[in-house]
């Protein structure tokens, strides 16, 4: 149990911080790298930089219950779909029947990599 709610955690952990780094970045918040206090004062961008070092810990510490092999693929699928997921529904962006099937092409093989044989 404690192995899947790792897993969960570490992908809704990457999703959010993929958001929050797109949200910090979004032309009307006016962020350029000639000003360094629009960067220093984006709390978006810190919160997506933090998120991703939580996904990092709970990606090494699913680590030591599943083999890599499993946990990179799982923890990558989730996030890209769940990313995928987010993005149409927070910023309005395309999800066409191609992106779709990218997506099951991915979950397909995520789940042939760790099936247990």
């Amino acid at each position: 149990m404690i192995t899947f709610l790792l897993v969960v955690l570490g992908i809704v952990s990457n999703a959010v911080a993929s958001v929050m780094i797109k949200y910090a970045m979004l032309p009307e918040r006016k962020v350029s790298i000639s000003e360094p206090l629009s960067i220093i004062l984006n709390i978006p961008l810190w919160t997506g930089l933090m998120f991703y070092g939580i996904a990092f810990v709970l990606y090494a510490l699913t680590l030591q219950r599943l083999p890599l092999n499993v946990t990179h693929p799982v923890l990558t699928c989730g996030a890209i779909s769940m990313v995928a997921v987010l993005s149409v529904i927070l910023f309005g962006e395309s999800f066409t029947v191609q992106k779709i099937a990218g997506v099951v092409l991915v979950a397909v093989g995520v789940i042939l990599i760790s099936w247990k044989a």
